[in-house]
């Protein structure tokens, strides 16, 4: 009896043409993804110890707080901004500053601090991820917000000015369309108490997942000139494996 022998039919090759076409659609796919869908930032300041570390590496989703449209509204994740929702945001007072912030005032929400506690709607808030206030170090205007009149020598005079016309009694009312937001390390973060509120449209979005984060001294942002950033590129690349917060790798943002 014969045994016939079956050759498995070869797959036709992809053409050049069928790969170019293919790279292409990935590329545009991945561009698209990157300008629209998310964006990586790398945390500036220790505002938001110890959520969120100086030289740690983020995901940041662009659309999430993004208004919906009809055609894509049940196919992504739209919502508008919580309580207690981490944001980026386009610093109101610095052109082209980013940086991070939580927000624990959203619209028609009355704010005030007594003694570095936060209370909104006249409740007093459990935020266990803050860094504890330090009580030598008082700060009234930081502490006892907005009862407190803010230094002469204030840093941001025009934010704390815009600031005064929303007072109602002891609390400040976070108007229409914008966010009162504070730093978890509330004795060192500059943020609405100092510079004012958050417009809407000045959220880049929202950050999602940590995906490198390599120690970095306090301040490194501000360090702009091509020696300092080749002195720190240098330093990364020497140091990559010892300095890598490796325990941080891949840590979800809350």
């Amino acid at each position: 009896m014969v045994k016939k022998e079956f050759q498995k039919e070869e797959k036709p090759r992809e053409t050049r043409v069928e790969f170019l076409v293919s790279l292409a659609s990935f590329l545009v796919t991945a561009l698209f993804i990157v300008t629209f869908v998310v964006q990586n930032f790398e945390i500036p300041s220790s505002s938001m110890e110890n959520t969120l570390l100086i030289g740690d590496h983020v995901v940041v989703n662009h659309i999430q707080f993004s208004p919906g449209t009809r055609w894509l509204g049940r196919l992504l994740p739209y919502r508008a901004i919580k309580r207690g929702d981490i944001v980026v945001f386009l610093h109101p007072r610095q052109p082209g500053w980013r940086n991070t912030t939580m927000s624990p005032g959203i619209p028609g929400d009355r704010i005030h601090l007594r003694n570095g506690w936060v209370y909104r709607n006249g409740q007093k808030l459990d935020e266990p991820y803050t860094i504890a206030h330090d009580p030598d170090q008082p700060y009234d205007y930081r502490d006892n917000f907005p009862a407190q009149p803010p230094q002469a020598d204030a840093q941001y005079p025009d934010g704390e000015i815009s600031l005064r016309s929303h007072i109602e009694g002891d609390d400040l009312v976070v108007p229409a369309n914008s966010y009162f937001g504070m730093g978890d390390h509330r004795d060192v973060s500059l943020d609405s108490r100092f510079w004012g509120f958050i417009p809407q449209e000045n959220i880049v979005g929202r950050p999602l997942l940590i995906y490198w984060s390599f120690e970095t001294p306090n301040g490194q942002y501000l360090k702009t000139g091509f020696a300092d950033q080749a002195s720190f590129i240098a330093n990364v690349v020497l140091h990559f494996f010892d300095e890598t917060r490796w325990n941080r790798t891949l840590r979800i943002v809350r």
